[in-house]
């Protein structure tokens, strides 16, 4: 089974944003939003979310990828 990857580095990279800038922004920590990067997180808030992309001005869809290859946390 595939898994959600989390995209969220390319578009901080695309953007020119540095996770400081966005943490603070968002109202996370910048060790939360690093766990958020590496997906190592269970799941996100969707006003978190919401944050996030009003401050990239993306769509979540540009942060977040079904993967059909990768392989998904059944625990």
């Amino acid at each position: 089974m595939g898994s959600i990857v989390i995209r969220l580095d390319v578009m901080l990279a695309l953007r020119k944003v540095r996770s400081r800038e966005l943490a603070q922004h968002v109202g996370i920590t910048e060790s939360n939003l690093s766990l958020l990067k590496s997906g190592r997180v269970r799941g996100v808030r969707f006003d978190t979310l919401a944050r996030i992309c009003e401050y990239l001005q993306c769509q979540p869809g540009d942060l977040l990828v079904y993967d059909p290859d990768a392989e998904g946390d059944e625990g």
